[in-house]
């Protein structure tokens, strides 16, 4: 059997932060059960807003000429997928919903949406406020798009009360969690 691999993208624009200490904690799970890992963080990636131009639907060209067509080719060689962002008012940081947004060309070609077919997810989502209700507009979005694109969301792990640089490490319950999270995404195939 192949090794599988596991894709983590973090949509934090902090560094060293809450989102990426989970990524890496799921990534850590997921290389306990075998699997090859890499990490990309959407911060550091150009990436475009979409326009609304049509031009994807018309020829299957993004007009953009960014980071996305590469990060499109690390989604395609994964079969588990990390997605972790902090909650911005409610919903996701602006550099994942940007990265969502870019979905759209993918999502509605028949011969693209296979990027999201199958694969199995994980999400990662800290918050400042104490509250885990606060996350429930970003999961419902991810849960409803997720389903829309026929990928297999495999676990949650939500984090509340954190906003220190780094503060959920000191959470063991949910940094156990995360790292669960990534052994059942790699282990339940």
């Amino acid at each position: 059997m192949n090794q599988i691999h596991v894709l983590g993208i973090s949509g934090s624009p902090r560094r060293r932060g809450n989102t990426e200490t989970l990524i890496d904690e799921v990534l850590r799970g997921a290389e306990q059960e075998g699997a090859s890992v890499e990490k990309v963080i959407l911060s550091e990636c150009e990436i475009a807003p979409c326009d609304a131009c049509g031009s994807c639907e018309a020829d299957g060209e993004c007009v953009h000429q960014d980071d996305m067509a590469a990060l499109f080719d690390k989604m395609r060689r994964s079969q588990v997928w990390v997605l972790g962002t902090p909650v911005y008012w409610w919903g996701p940081s602006a550099q994942f919903k940007l990265f969502i947004d870019r979905w759209y060309a993918k999502i509605f070609l028949a011969e693209d949406k296979a990027i999201f077919r199958g694969r199995r997810i994980v999400l990662v989502i800290p918050m400042g406020d104490a509250d885990a209700g606060t996350a429930r507009h970003t999961v419902g979005m991810f849960t409803d798009a997720l389903m829309y694109a026929e990928a297999d969301l495999v676990a949650t792990v939500l984090a509340p009360g954190v906003n220190d640089r780094g503060e959920v490490a000191g959470h063991a319950s949910v940094m156990a969690a995360a790292r669960q999270a990534g052994r059942q995404a790699v282990g339940d195939r």
